[in-house]
């Protein structure tokens, strides 16, 4: 009894102190990232190959911005030819207000030559949206690469590991199954309950470049990992340059809006556990 009334006050101190939860966090500091460069350092570039590169790279990163505040969210790009071309892609988790969205990428195509240095592979995950970049045409493809992924969960394990797995396993699997439908723009929500006082919330969402086949192969494989990667962790996300996956025991997604997107900006939450 003791121990369900601690889960109980975690939850209930967890949703009080959302909206007072250090808000920038969600749009100011990317939660992983990913920079690559095959084969040579950009250092080596000549002057003028390198004055190439970062005009494309440029280009690409505030076409993205631009792009994806009037296109919902979500835009892809393209700059120069050959050796120097760069491909693009930015999304923001479909539950997100627009104001937080345009935030959000916009502090991602500042930081990512600083965290990148024009690397020629770039990506950057914030809590509220994703940003990349390559020099070869990546868009369509499905993107499981273990290295260039994160992962975080959150502690300690629930009191009756079985019982939660399975709850967020149907939560998980719920929200995987909207995603993939046609005419979801690749988002999934759901919510599963785990004992009378407490639920499990999910959400799961694909890059709007990819097919409904090919949003559910990334999502299986992003989701096969929790038992491992997330044990009976109270909270755990997943994410992939083409998908991400994440469930909480708090409410940590927004309302939909009829175009997909919540229509007023809303108090911003983060992840909070509480001891």
């Amino acid at each position: 009894m003791a121990a369900l009334s601690q889960l109980l006050l975690t939850v209930f101190l967890a949703a009080a102190l959302l909206p007072l939860a250090m808000a920038a966090t969600t749009t100011t500091y990317p939660i992983g990232s990913f920079c690559w460069e095959p084969g040579m350092n950009y250092g080596d570039l000549n002057g003028s190959d390198a004055v190439v590169r970062r005009r494309s790279i440029n280009f690409v990163v505030s076409d993205l911005v631009a792009k994806a505040r009037t296109g919902g969210g979500f835009a892809t790009s393209k700059a120069g030819r050959g050796y120097d071309a760069f491909y693009g892609l930015a999304q923001c988790r479909g539950d997100v207000s627009g104001g937080d969205c345009d935030a959000c990428l916009a502090q991602a195509a500042k930081q990512m030559v600083s965290y990148c240095n024009y690397t020629s592979d770039s990506r950057l995950w914030y809590e509220y949206c994703f940003m990349r970049y390559d020099n070869y045409n990546f868009l369509g493809e499905v993107d499981t690469r273990e290295d260039a992924s994160v992962t975080m969960r959150q502690w300690p394990d629930m009191d009756n590991p079985k019982a939660f797995q399975k709850a967020a396993g149907k939560a998980m699997g719920k929200a995987t199954a909207q995603a993939v439908a046609v005419g979801s723009s690749g988002l999934g929500r759901a919510k599963e309950q785990y004992t009378p006082f407490v639920s499990v919330y999910a959400l799961a969402q694909c890059t709007r470049d990819l097919s409904p086949p090919s949003c559910a192969q990334c999502l299986s494989a992003a989701v096969s990992k929790f038992d491992k990667a997330c044990g009976s962790g109270p909270g755990c996300q997943i994410d992939y340059s083409s998908c991400w996956a994440r469930y909480e025991i708090y409410p940590f997604y927004f309302p939909l809006a009829a175009a997909g997107r919540a229509t007023i900006d809303m108090t911003k939450y983060t992840k909070v556990t509480v001891h």
